[in-house]
């Protein structure tokens, strides 16, 4: 994967303020790249473990969380949008409210 594109999308995610989400293919839009929504889930999903990067504001395009619903990885993600003020209603959340523009 391009590096450029690798520094972009960190970029952008640690962009996106308290409180908002953006979309994976947000994200990939913004860095240059709109038809690489997957490749931004794999740099997240590669991040290494003492990443401070906000990774946790980053949804699907359905306004939703990725991970299932009972996996660790899903119950994080949404306790920490929760903690931010984001309201999540079974894993979803509104993207007319929360997405970062």
């Amino acid at each position: 994967m391009e590096e450029e594109f690798k520094h972009r999308v960190y970029t952008l995610i640690g962009s996106i303020p308290i409180g908002f989400v953006a979309t994976y293919g947000q994200i990939a839009k913004l860095a240059g790249s709109p038809r690489h929504a997957r490749a931004v889930g794999y740099l997240l999903k590669n991040l290494p473990m003492d990443s401070a990067l906000p990774w946790y504001r980053v949804i699907n395009g359905q306004g939703k969380i990725s991970f299932p619903e009972d996996s660790e990885k899903f119950q994080e993600q949404q306790n920490r949008l929760l903690a931010e003020g984001v309201k999540i209603v079974s894993g979803k959340l509104s993207l007319k409210v929360y997405q970062w523009r």
